[in-house]
């Protein structure tokens, strides 16, 4: 028999003082307490006061949707705004818009879609991931990073770093899910989400943001399928999918019927397994590419592969004649390399595309601000977008890619501050003098993989 909980005491969406924070610390006990609780009364979280929370936790500068209006535009009248929203949400007549789809690059080649909902369509959805957030934190997995509180991609990579340097891993499974956010199965995501929800009124709500669709050169496409990126609910519904597709199913079904030693690592739809044995890494493909096929998604023919890896790596390729397998995670390319002793040490290094595209990027960005804005203005944005690469990229091994970033970043600035007129505004010499006023953050290691951290996991 399955265990409910109702915490509704006066009605849906009763007004309050705003409890909803204390109400969520309460389910978000009762969840770590009971993994069979189901959940019957959520939706009157979604109270005045909280919303209001969640609008103030909104990018102020974010891109507007279709309705036009900006944060500032929607805080003018923020008190009629939020009474009428909540007004449509008891009587279930609140119905998102189409999110405005638009396109950033990708690679070298291909551009990545992005849904940008309406202002008040960030607001909910804002507020049913923190419902979601306080669920399911209690569930998802310690080998799961992406887009959870006190989680991050380096404490991700540290844990792929911890299993091949300490770990028997001699095989790495490298995966890629082909069109993961477009093709997510909206009939598979309320199934999974009725697992531990129950309340009818929350679970139409998020089934309308799923088939809100979006505007794309003025043409509306309804959602069939997927969840668009750029939403701030579709991150906790990602992790909310693959968290019953691959997480627990990695966990208790691949895990402890494979020979010899496994692990995961994943971070949203990036995911990396590593082993010990090569009849597994291929067994382990096998099952993903078929595990994957049964809620209609498809790992990426080429981009998933099964490869040697490990401390063996570089003997066994010099045997064989051929070079060390290498795989990509969060950027970096990851290499069999040696310490100063000779002995093995996993590598890293920004990787090719995000190397190139960063570079593209900053290009970009000084060719359209040269003209139209001072150098100070330029500078101090130029530091902070140095900074951000550096706090990113700045991990063990990765000096070298790094110190060329910044190398290769000094010459676009000359380069564009020279361009503001016809005569050439800096020699080298005067260059560099400026720089010694007016001194650029130094590349430097931000994230040391080497030293021991209890925070990394692995599964």
């Amino acid at each position: 028999m399955v265990n409910r909980i109702g915490l509704r005491k006066c009605g849906p969406y009763t007004e309050m003082d705003n409890l909803t924070p204390t109400k969520l610390a309460l389910i978000s006990r009762r969840a770590r307490q009971d993994s069979n609780l189901r959940f019957t009364s959520l939706a009157h979280l979604l109270n005045a006061e909280f919303l209001r929370e969640c609008y103030r936790s909104l990018g102020k500068e974010k891109a507007v949707g279709i309705d036009g209006k900006s944060w500032q535009e929607y805080g003018e009248h923020l008190d009629e705004n939020l009474e009428d929203l909540v007004e449509r949400l008891k009587a279930k007549r609140y119905k998102p818009l189409p999110a405005r789809r638009v396109y950033i690059p990708k690679n070298d080649r291909e551009t990545r879609p992005l849904g940008i909902p309406a202002i008040e369509d960030k607001i909910v959805q804002k507020g049913i991931a923190r419902i979601l957030e306080a669920i399911y934190e209690a569930d998802f997995m310690d080998f799961s990073y992406g887009f959870r509180p006190d989680r991050s991609c380096h404490q991700a990579l540290k844990s792929v770093n911890d299993a091949i340097m300490s770990k028997p891993v001699g095989y790495v499974i490298e995966a890629d899910i082909k069109g993961f956010f477009d093709n997510v199965s909206h009939d598979w995501m309320m199934k999974f989400l009725e697992v531990r929800i129950s309340d009818s009124s929350l679970l139409l709500l998020i089934g309308r943001f799923l088939k809100a669709g979006y505007v794309e050169s003025g043409k509306l496409i309804r959602s069939e399928q997927g969840t668009p990126q750029g939403g701030n609910l579709s991150p906790m519904l990602a992790n909310i999918f693959l968290h019953y597709v691959l997480d627990l199913w990695f966990a208790r079904r691949v895990k402890p019927c494979v020979n010899g030693q496994s692990y995961i690592v994943r971070y949203a739809d990036d995911f990396i397994c590593m082993v010990q044995y090569q009849q597994t890494a291929r067994a382990i493909e096998r099952m993903l590419r078929e595990r994957f096929a049964q809620f209609g998604l498809n790992l990426h023919p080429v981009k998933t592969r099964a490869m040697s890896f490990g401390r063996y790596e570089r003997q066994n390729a010099n045997r064989q004649g051929r070079k060390p397998n290498t795989f990509d995670f969060l950027g970096f390319t990851h290499y069999c390399g040696l310490s100063r002793k000779g002995t093995f040490l996993l590598g890293r290094k920004t990787c090719g595309k995000s190397f190139r595209k960063a570079c593209k990027q900053m290009n970009s960005w000084l060719g359209q601000v040269r003209s139209v804005m001072s150098t100070g203005q330029i500078w101090g944005q130029y530091t902070s977008k140095l900074r951000g690469h550096y706090n990113y990229y700045g991990v063990s091994g990765n000096s070298r890619m790094i110190s060329r970033y910044g190398y290769v970043c000094i010459r676009l600035l000359k380069k564009w501050l020279n361009r503001r007129s016809q005569r050439a505004s800096f020699t080298w010499r005067q260059f560099n003098e400026y720089l010694s006023h007016y001194p650029l953050p130094r590349p430097r290691i931000v994230h040391n993989f080497y030293k021991p951290s209890s925070s990394s996991e692995v599964g």
